[in-house]
């Protein structure tokens, strides 16, 4: 069998698409669009080789329109999630000894599929499963997701490559071995691209995976499936089950073999899996990985030299985009008193401009929450700042769920920088502004630092370069993610490795080597040439 060292093509960043009108890819996902609108799919769970349906289903429906069917899925039970761990252990071997470039090139060819034939397909999925418009879907679904399995092939040739020094004599060499055992991950609704690449990253190191994803993000997780299975991903590599979380806990939690956790959802889920996994430590053959990603309550701070023109726009399209309904999006703003009457004045005209509906109607910015339950949280906190003394309400405010989960891009402007929403995750288009002293700088980035239990992204405007190097400076534990006059959001892989720290995550790095590093385990091998043959050292003599 022929041997050597292989190089797989450079990767790039896949070009985003303007879906501007009379493009052909307009033309293209608006039709795929409407074909699977058109039509109820029947979505089984991928366990090995089977496609596993339980005949106890759960409709899928539209967030913008939620008694429009997509169709349903198959929801499993304990023995499923058994089940799913057993295939998966079966499958390690064989996996864990192919050589890299196979493993990389299922995944390259899984990029390549997701940028051609799959890529309306994907992005009208998402686009009618988790209500995000044209352009949102295709910066996630397609071009995030072909850059995470690009890039991450890329970072895994790289990590192979490094190897350690040999003395005369000897060589060593260092493997980098799959974990033992088995990954679990545990996807989100929001990041068709997230759901992904959490089961990926670690197959594409030669681990064997059980996917559960969220159950509103069902509908995009039968595309992926699809694309792996095209690509050549053996059976039983990658089990996608649908079981509620406490049942899959149980099951996977006890396990021998559970190796290591690959999370993105709410930190208080993620804080009660630490503890399990800790209760449960002595029962594992290794001590297992555990990755995740968070929450956040985003930032966005200006000094008093920035522009407000740039601050407003950096607002609206971070705090609003997708219905704020991201990790990154910004929901607190601290803007100096001598901005604040201009930055208010270009916020409410772009709101004023916003339309909100259907994500077939490519003029909307705005669509509808995921779901009822997001929907009464949201409102709740818009319904209690309402009514709180100290609170303006600035634009907005008014919500909808009669036909769809619609709730209008809100702001409020507190007199108190502590008040409930300047501190408490919503995940959802409601941004609070606090103005503050415009001579009060530096006092004002304590308590930006101070306020949150989160650290996932911020952001400073700025054309003052000794402001912008001091907020770098004084925040720098506060955001995984910092920008320096943008918004807080879009991070791009190669480009901004994603994660953040405290209440946020583990700050792992999706899309970045420092990920597949926690995937795993590594092997130093040292091989002597000559080997000793006295055991007398010199300075016995």
């Amino acid at each position: 069998m022929p041997k050597g060292h292989y190089f797989i093509p450079d990767p790039i960043n896949e070009p985003i698409l303007s879906y501007a009108p009379g493009t052909p890819e307009r033309d293209e996902l608006l039709a795929k669009y409407k074909e699977m609108y058109a039509q109820e799919i029947d979505a089984p769970m991928y366990i090995g080789a089977d496609f596993v349906r339980t005949g106890k289903t759960i409709k899928m429906t539209c967030p913008h329109d939620h008694q429009h069917v997509l169709g349903q899925f198959h929801e499993g039970d304990a023995s499923h999630a058994q089940m799913a761990i057993e295939t998966a252990l079966a499958a390690r071997d064989q996996w864990a000894s192919m050589s890299w470039q196979h493993r990389a090139s299922v995944f390259l060819k899984a990029a390549d599929l997701l940028a051609g034939p799959y890529r309306s397909k994907i992005n009208a999925a998402t686009m009618l499963g988790q209500g995000k418009n044209a352009l949102q879907a295709e910066i996630d679904a397609a071009c995030e997701f072909i850059d995470f399995l690009r890039y991450n092939v890329s970072f895994m040739q790289d990590l192979y490559m490094q190897q350690p020094e040999s003395a005369d004599g000897i060589w060593n060499r260092t493997e980098y071995r799959p974990l033992e055992g088995f990954v679990f991950a545990i996807t989100p609704f929001n990041f068709t691209a997230i759901a992904g690449n959490l089961p990926a990253a670690p197959a594409m190191m030669g681990n064997v995976v059980v996917w559960k994803p969220s159950y509103t993000q069902v509908y995009s997780a039968q595309i992926i499936m699809e694309v792996f299975k095209e690509a050549g991903l053996p059976d039983g590599v990658i089990n996608l089950i649908y079981v509620d979380g406490p049942v899959a806990g149980e099951v996977v939690f006890n396990h021998q073999e559970f190796a290591g956790l690959h999370f993105t959802g709410s930190t208080g889920v993620f804080q009660h899996l630490w503890k399990t996994i800790g209760k449960n430590v002595e029962k594992y053959r290794s001590y297992p990985r555990i990755v995740g990603e968070t929450g956040g309550k985003d930032f966005v701070i200006a000094h008093r030299s920035a522009k407000a023109k740039e601050v407003a726009t950096g607002l609206v399209r971070g705090s609003f985009e997708y219905q704020g309904q991201k990790c990154s999006a910004s929901s607190r703003a601290y803007i100096p008193s001598n901005l604040w009457e201009d930055v208010k004045k270009y916020v409410v005209a772009d709101l004023k401009e916003i339309t909100m509906g259907s994500p077939e109607d490519f003029s909307n910015f705005v669509n509808a929450v995921i779901d009822e339950r997001s929907f009464n949280k949201i409102t709740s906190y818009i319904d209690e700042a309402k009514n709180a003394s100290g609170v303006e309400l600035i634009a907005g405010g008014n919500y909808d769920n009669s036909k769809g989960w619609f709730i209008e891009p809100t702001v409020f402007l507190v007199k108190d920088p502590m008040y409930r929403t300047m501190c408490e995750e919503i995940f959802g288009p409601v941004l609070t502004v606090f103005v503050y002293d415009e001579n009060k700088y530096e006092e004002t980035l304590d308590m930006v630092d101070n306020t949150s239990p989160y650290a996932l992204t911020g952001a400073v405007f700025s054309t003052d370069r000794y402001a912008a190097e001091l907020a770098v400076r004084k925040l720098v534990n506060a955001a995984g993610n910092f920008y320096i006059n943008d918004k807080p959001t879009g991070a791009v892989v190669g480009q901004q490795p994603f994660g953040g720290a405290r209440g946020s995550g583990t700050n792992d790095k999706a899309g970045s080597m420092m990920n597949l590093l926690r995937w795993v385990s590594a092997r130093t091998i040292k091989e002597t040439f000559l080997s000793a043959t006295d055991y007398k050292y010199p300075f016995l003599g």
